[in-house]
């Protein structure tokens, strides 16, 4: 408690744009190794760098959601290191004039709400990708991902929690996702952390030894990563043990952080102008148009929804992907019942995808189809449990639920003669359940409900079922 940890956040997000920063290759992740590359960006000599303009107003988009000072000329310089993965021996960002500096984010965390600054965002290259083969003691190299646009959005040293760190990430993913920015899905890479983490006694003002854990991917790893290395540094402060500036890598098997190389400062990448790229201006005209295009952003959705009559947590988990939102806001357009599909959303779709091993953001299904179900068993045309079935199927094969309830002649049994006949039958084969009914154990009653479902075909309602069941009992 004699320590307080003090971060600053270096996200990398791969813009969404069809080409790369600087050619006109394929920024299409999941190719093929080397398949999207030219003699452009596998850095061969005589090919000059030309700007992607839409990665250019991506990022200007990535400003203005982030509240930052947008700049009125930016340019494009060298950052110098030797890498195999970065075939010209140099990255092309932005040091001496970025996009837009001093910008700010607002998050909540259980200690309620907090603003972020940022330094700077800034726009630049990807390198390439080393795949190491550790049976043959060799690595290959992935030319994909270079020259693949990025921006940087660096921090501030503002975060002093982990809670605050993961609150962070998942408000940039929300503002970057639903305006179109990139699709953020840290599992593909497309979203990156560096985390920048020192200690200090508490009452303090200078910072500690900084070290950088580089490349986090995962909101798990990274809480994980600052709980073990802020404990290893308070360690060493309390043992009189030595701390270097340095970078570190998670190892996610052992639970630990381990030294890379020792870090970095700006004069050692030897930052020069990039002679060839010239400067771009950025006049308040292509701003506005720019802005014109920004989307519904996830906290104007937050709100609609809450008018919807959705709960807190309904809006939260909803507008926490852009997918599920999407999926809401086309079912909404076919049923105007929210509660019903953001209920068949959230309990029923993401537990069948969860089935298929899909995330959030993977799951695509027919709104229109999507709607007739829920629509179905809204009118107990059908039952839950027979609209679970056929939601599988909607998924999948995106067949029409109405056409197959029909065909399959799947409706639900309403007459309540076929029920008490079930009923009982069911009862003068059971019992001894019956007997344990009445001897006061109501558990044996799902067990009643559930062979008179199965005697009907499991196509009664429930409820009658239970009904039935309890007045003849």
């Amino acid at each position: 408690m004699k320590y307080e940890i003090v971060m600053g956040l270096e996200v990398h997000v791969e813009l969404s744009t069809a080409s790369k920063l600087f050619c006109s290759c394929s920024a299409h992740f999941g190719a093929e190794p080397n398949e999207n590359t030219c003699p452009a960006c596998a850095g061969m000599p005589g090919f000059p760098a030309v700007l992607n303009k839409r990665a250019v107003e991506l990022g200007m988009i990535a400003a203005i959601l982030t509240n930052s000072e947008i700049a009125d000329v930016m340019t494009f310089d060298k950052k110098n290191y030797f890498y195999p993965d970065l075939p010209t021996g140099y990255q092309i960002t932005q040091l001496f004039a970025p996009i837009c500096q001093n910008g700010s984010v607002e998050i909540e965390t259980s200690k309620g709400k907090k603003i972020i600054t940022l330094k700077q965002i800034h726009i630049e290259e990807d390198a390439g990708k080393l795949v190491h083969d550790t049976r043959s003691g060799t690595s290959l190299v992935d030319f994909n991902r270079t020259s693949v646009p990025l921006i940087e959005i660096v921090s501030n040293p503002d975060f002093c929690e982990a809670e605050e760190v993961i609150a962070y990430l998942e408000k940039l993913r929300a503002l970057l996702s639903f305006a179109g920015v990139s699709d953020c899905k840290m599992q593909e890479g497309s979203m990156r952390c560096d985390v920048n983490i020192s200690v200090r006694k508490k009452g303090t003002q200078a910072l500690g030894t900084r070290v950088e854990i580089k490349n986090m991917n995962s909101t798990k790893a990274i809480a994980a990563a600052i709980e073990y290395e802020s404990g290893r540094q308070i360690d060493a402060l309390e043992t009189g043990g030595e701390l270097f500036q340095e970078t570190r890598r998670w190892d996610d098997g052992k639970g630990i952080t381990v030294a890379m190389r020792g870090k970095e400062e700006a004069a050692d990448y030897r930052y020069f102008p990039n002679p060839e790229i010239m400067p771009v201006v950025i006049d308040k005209n292509w701003l506005e148009a720019v802005r014109a295009t920004l989307p519904e952003s996830a906290e104007e959705k937050y709100a609609r929804l809450i008018g919807l009559g959705l709960s807190e947590y309904e809006s939260k988990r909803i507008t926490g992907s852009k997918a599920l939102s999407h999926i809401f806001d086309e079912t909404l357009k076919f049923l105007n019942k929210p509660k019903d599909i953001s209920n068949w959303l959230l309990e029923e779709l993401l537990s069948v995808a969860k089935g298929d091993n899909k995330g959030e953001d993977d799951i695509k299904i027919n709104s229109e189809m999507f709607a007739k179900l829920i629509g179905l068993v809204d009118s107990k045309t059908i039952n839950r449990n027979t609209g679970k079935a056929l939601l599988v199927k909607v998924l999948h094969e995106g067949l029409d639920p109405v056409a197959y309830v029909e065909e399959n002649q799947l409706g639900m049994v309403s007459d309540s003669g076929t029920i008490q006949k079930a009923v009982d039958e069911v009862l003068a084969a059971n019992a001894k359940s019956v007997d344990e009914y009445r001897s006061g154990n109501e558990k044996v009653l799902g067990f009643l409900v559930g062979q008179t479902m199965k005697k009907l075909g499991g196509k009664a309602d429930p409820q009658a079922v239970n009904k039935c069941i309890r007045e003849k009992l």
